[in-house]
């Protein structure tokens, strides 16, 4: 057989062969629609039968059906096909590698069950109809695949992240039909088929765990077990099953104008996902070309998963089966990588061995850093301070400060010098200042009154010559006087004189206030000869006075910088001294303010106060009495206003009164044997803030 003959039999063998696979290999030869009993129905003919239904899902927003048919290409000669009849739009045809994907873009979402009819696939269509569905009508969560009703295992109450709460029950398979629906302010979800036992049919309150979710009551209704769920507020809720469990998902409400979807995080696209038994690879590949997203899976992932998802966030999704796999993802640009959640930190820890290592290698390199604002002890001290993680330096570096200059060098590997210039950035800045004015007010008001009666008489006849006092019976003879010496003056039984002291009945006179004398007024009463007289003196005295003390120290420091005023008397006085002498020590009165300013993102202040207003008091025997008034607090303040951070209001009230025994209870005529007193002080401080951030240094003048 010459060469030739040979080459021309190989190249027939090839295309031979060539000719047998494209037989072999599935065909999509043509797309129609049409509607048969209702119910609109896609047709798509293959070359060859398929040899199952296609796996699928479905989108809502925009509303699509994709399928992919694995070792099929596109035999159309074009990649969409226009139908515009009833709810389809067109069906694009898209051939990737060894698989074909068939892309139904419909005008309302709805959903679609796929069967094979010998070379054909099948595709029936839901109705949409824009009237309100009836119940028996809407479609389910999950449609039930059990003959005979089985009990549910279990039902918990849990808190999910973002004070969400999940109500879980456990199923008997992964075949239980679920329905879940919203009534009101409730939301129902009933299990098909299913059986409670006694020991679930409870009412759970689960205010305390801090969700939307106040109540979950279960009972039996039927063939079917009815979960009630109570939440309060705005909410919304989500649903999804992974093999045997079931999980409803109830969340705070929270509107975000800038995500696409709301919801507690995830704002990717939502999609249907119902499978049965699917590997978790091919699942993680249906949402790799779902989204934009390449996925790399690792080879340590394997399983498989039953999932029924409705209107879920991709991304909500793709968190669901990694939770349920034990999965971990880290993500790089547009490539997302999965793997066991050991092998990723098994990876990490390696990477990090491997840099600790090299850092060990490295070659040092010191670099000066030249501080303005700052002081370079306090940022050395910073960088030295902490260990392990929380220290900046490496176990190698080393830093000094140079008070002189204000400098830093800082001696470390290339990495660890990019992160001290990093911090020395955010820490060497100009600190704003701010000016905290305060006024302390003091202010009294004085009120006092005073009444009183001098009654006094005398008798002179005897003095003069004449016979004193007045006949009781035959020669007996009786005197008064206001005192025991002026009796025995006025009958000549001692040699006293008479004067307006010794001749006083009653000495009760108003009281002098403020240091003025009170005023007076006298009247007396007497015989014809002016040798017997009845005195009567009336003094009285109001005195009214008000002050107003005004104090108003005034200080400028940094933000989050402590800083005090304080300006007072210190006073001497002695004490004695362990060896008995005595020695002068001080006693200090004094107005002192201390200040710690803090500014808020917002432009508001925070100022921790501590203010004293001290004053002389008393001088006792031990010394000098210091009166203190004393105010600390904490308080938020906006950028010039003027707030009242406290006040002492003092009112004292004393009313007395002296008379004589029966004489001063008698009426009317009792005033003249009475001495009345009433005085009224009030005293009041109040403490006025006023803090002001200042922009230039004109402000502070």
């Amino acid at each position: 057989m010459t060469l030739r003959r040979a080459w021309q039999m190989c190249v027939g063998l090839l295309l031979a062969a060539g000719a047998l696979a494209a037989q072999a290999q599935t065909v999509v030869e043509a797309v129609s629609s049409s509607v048969q009993g209702g119910v609109e129905v896609v047709r798509v003919d293959f070359s060859q039968p398929l040899d199952a239904v296609p796996a699928g899902f479905a989108i809502q927003a925009p509303a699509r059906i994709a399928l992919d048919i694995p070792g099929a290409s596109n035999g159309l000669g074009r990649s969409t096909v226009d139908i515009n009849q009833g709810n389809v739009r067109s069906v694009n045809v898209v051939q990737a590698g060894e698989r074909t994907r068939l892309v139904l873009n419909l005008k309302s979402p709805t959903a679609y069950k796929a069967t094979l009819v010998g070379k054909s696939l099948i595709v029936s269509l839901e109705p949409v109809s824009a009237a309100a569905p009836t119940p028996s009508s809407v479609p389910v969560f999950a449609e039930s695949r059990n003959r005979d009703t089985q009990p549910l295992r279990d039902i918990d109450f849990r808190r999910g992240p973002d004070s969400s709460g999940r109500v879980v029950v456990d199923l008997p398979n992964n075949q239980v039909g679920v329905d879940i629906r919203q009534q009101g302010q409730t939301l129902v979800v009933e299990f098909l088929k299913s059986t409670l036992p006694e020991g679930l049919r409870r009412r759970l309150d689960v205010s305390d765990f801090g969700t939307p979710v106040q109540t979950v009551t279960t009972f039996q209704t039927g063939d079917r077990v009815r979960v009630v769920i109570e939440p309060k507020g705005a909410w919304e809720h989500s649903a999804y099953q992974s093999d045997n469990q079931f999980v409803v998902e109830v969340r705070q409400q929270k509107i975000d104008p800038n995500k696409l979807t709301q919801g507690p995080g995830y704002s990717g696209e939502k999609l249907s996902l119902n499978f049965q038994n699917i590997e978790v690879r091919s699942l993680l590949q249906v949402i790799a070309d779902f989204t934009n997203f390449n996925i790399v899976t690792s080879d340590s992932v394997t399983g498989a998963v039953t999932l029924r998802l409705k209107d879920v966030p991709w991304d909500q999704a793709l968190d669901i089966i990694m939770q349920a796999k034990g999965l971990g993802m880290r993500k790089s640009g547009n490539v997302l990588w999965i793997a066991p959640k050991d092998e990723i930190a098994s990876k990490e820890k390696l990477e990090l061995e491997a840099q600790a290592a090299i850092q060990n290698l490295e070659p040092l390199r010191t670099q000066s850093f030249q501080l303005n604002y700052t002081k370079a002890t306090e940022i050395a001290a910073q960088l030295t301070t902490g260990t392990g993680a929380a220290r900046i330096l490496s176990i190698r570096g080393s830093v000094i400060a140079e008070p002189r200059t204000n400098q830093l060098f800082v001696t470390d590997v290339p990495g660890r010098l990019e992160q001290v210039q990093q911090l020395i950035a955010k820490l060497d800045i100009a600190v704003r200042q701010v000016l905290i004015e305060a006024r302390i007010v003091e202010a009294s008001d004085t009120f006092g009154k005073s009444l009183g009666v001098r009654l006094g008489g005398s008798d002179l006849r005897g003095v003069r010559g004449g016979d004193p006092g007045y006949q009781v019976s035959g020669s007996n003879r009786i005197a008064l006087g206001g005192t025991y010496n002026a009796v025995s003056a006025t009958t000549g039984e001692s040699s006293g004189t008479l004067d307006t002291t010794n001749t006083t009945f009653v000495n009760l006179p108003a009281v002098g206030q403020g240091g003025f004398t009170p005023s007076s007024f006298a009247i007396s009463l007497f015989s014809a000869a002016a040798n017997r007289f009845l005195n009567l003196e009336l003094s009285a005295l109001e005195a009214d006075g008000k002050g107003k003390l005004v104090s108003s120290p005034r200080i400028v420091t940094a933000d989050q910088t402590k800083a005090s005023i304080e300006q007072g008397t210190e006073f001497p006085y002695q004490q004695a001294t362990s060896s008995g002498a005595t020695s002068v020590a001080f006693r200090r009165a004094t107005l002192r303010l201390e200040v710690t300013p803090q500014i808020t993102p917002e432009g508001n202040i925070i100022l921790d106060l501590d203010i004293n207003k001290d004053s002389r008091g008393e001088t006792t025997a031990a010394g000098i009495a210091i009166n203190t008034k004393h105010i600390k607090t904490q308080v938020l303040v906006e950028n010039g206003g003027t707030v009242v951070i406290g006040g002492i209001f003092e009112l004292t009230e004393t009313e007395n009164e002296a008379r004589v025994p029966f004489l001063g209870d008698l009426p009317a005529v009792g005033n003249l044997f009475k001495n009345k007193q009433r005085t009224s002080s009030k005293q009041e401080m109040l403490v006025f803030i006023t803090p002001k951030m200042i922009a230039d240094r004109a402000a502070a003048r």
